[in-house]
């Protein structure tokens, strides 16, 4: 039979920490809305673990995998990609890390995943699909694609009771905009909480999905302000993680098997660099126009220089990807890293068929955005500017994006 078992560790830092997702907010936490989590659930041998931060360097996530007691294939350690956590990432986004609050950090995820093997007892799994919230947004164009499937695992033990809940959606956790200034997990705090509201005593846990190009409806750039919005509100993320967490639950369950499996490929993926011109004339170019710009706008182009200075093509050497298949008694659960978008996603679920399925952005490393072929004709942030602020040495090239959906569809397939 089945055993499975669920934890929650506290990760929520001091307030005058460093915060991790805006190029505009320089401010440090002023305090905490809602704790930070790193939440886990094991199931026999294998385990999904997710820390609300914006990433994990692969480097971090790799001795968790090693120092846990689970074996280092049947676990995924994913990052919630929320953008009111800290830098949780050395040398990305544009701010320093806390070293102390890194191994804070690092020691919460092995304990999450330690204490949710150490709880497992028996139980079966049930899966059901929801309906589209229609939540998300599309935010490079109106038509672009969007991932709306909305699964939810529900782990009950012998005794009839939630032991946890596991759900996954496809939209930047970014309602809140680069004005807020406290420790929050944005909406899917208010998924988490509905989830456990509903089921007493059970832990409930969120999975990002390929968010590369979705949100709730504002453009990457809109984020470049520090200027409050209406719409990018606490309550706002409210009641979009109410309605999430509803049409979840909402969804008629199936009773899973009891086979538990796990597999991993490594993937390379190459850099291209896409600027025109030495990195030295960038970096004077980008300097004039930040002497010029408002001081938000200057910040932004101050980071450029300091990338074209310091980053641009130097290191161009392939990055390893690791990509994870985790067959939880018919229903798989990927890990892929970084920002997809949602048309690599489809291309996965179109291969894997209409039954559930979770995936998970933000898995194992988060290098940055890693586009489909089809999206560098549009340009746009996501393809020509955010490895700079990710401090890669260049875009990701062509063909990164079908590489992480053919090895996921392989893993499935045994090939």
């Amino acid at each position: 039979m089945i055993r499975a078992g669920a934890a929650i560790v506290d990760i929520t830092p001091p307030a005058g920490l460093a915060m991790s997702g805006f190029a505009a907010r320089t401010l440090p936490a002023s305090g905490t809305h809602d704790p930070l989590t790193v939440r886990a659930l094991a199931v026999n041998d294998t385990a999904v673990a997710v820390a609300d931060v914006i990433g994990l360097h692969h480097e971090m996530s790799a001795r968790i995998r090693r120092r846990c007691v689970l074996p280092d294939e049947g676990v995924i350690v994913a990052a919630l990609h929320n953008h009111g956590g800290p830098v949780s990432m050395v040398r990305r986004l544009g701010a320093e890390a806390d070293l102390a609050y890194l191994g804070v950090l690092e020691d919460a995820c092995v304990k999450a995943i330690d204490e949710a093997v150490a709880r497992q007892r028996p139980a079966r799994l049930e899966v059901g699909l929801g309906a589209d919230p229609d939540i998300a947004r599309n935010r490079r164009r109106p038509d672009g694609p969007l991932d709306r499937s909305l699964p939810l695992l529900r782990v009950v033990g012998e005794d009839g009771a939630t032991i946890a809940l596991m759900t996954n959606y496809a939209c930047h956790p970014v309602v809140l905009g680069a004005d807020n200034t406290l420790w929050t997990a944005d909406y899917p705090h208010y998924v988490r909480a509905t989830l456990e509201a509903e089921y007493p005593g059970a832990i409930a846990i969120f999975m990002t999905g390929c968010v590369g190009d979705a949100n709730t409806g504002h453009s990457a750039h809109a984020s470049l302000s520090l200027a409050a919005n209406p719409e990018r509100t606490f309550a706002a993320a409210e009641r979009i993680g109410r309605a999430i967490a509803e049409a979840a639950m909402r969804a008629p369950s199936q009773l899973l098997g009891e086979k538990i499996a796990a597999s991993n490929a490594a993937v390379q993926l190459h850099f291209e660099l896409r600027e025109q011109g030495a990195p030295d004339a960038l970096a004077e170019k980008w300097r004039r126009e930040a002497a010029e710009a408002d001081p938000v706008e200057a910040t932004l182009l101050n980071h450029w220089v300091a990338w074209a200075e310091r980053v641009a093509g130097r290191d161009m050497r392939p990055l390893t990807a690791r990509v994870t298949l985790l067959d939880w008694g018919g229903l798989p659960v990927i890990g892929l890293p970084g920002e997809i978008f949602a048309s690599t996603a489809l291309s996965i679920r179109k291969a894997f068929g209409p039954d559930p399925l979770f995936i998970a952005g933000f898995a194992e490393d988060n290098p940055g955005y890693i586009p489909p072929q089809e999206e560098y004709a549009f340009g746009g942030y996501e393809v020509e500017e955010a490895h700079r602020y990710y401090g890669q040495p260049a875009a990701f090239a062509p063909g990164s994006a079908e590489a992480l959906a053919a090895a996921a569809i392989s893993l499935r397939t045994g090939g």
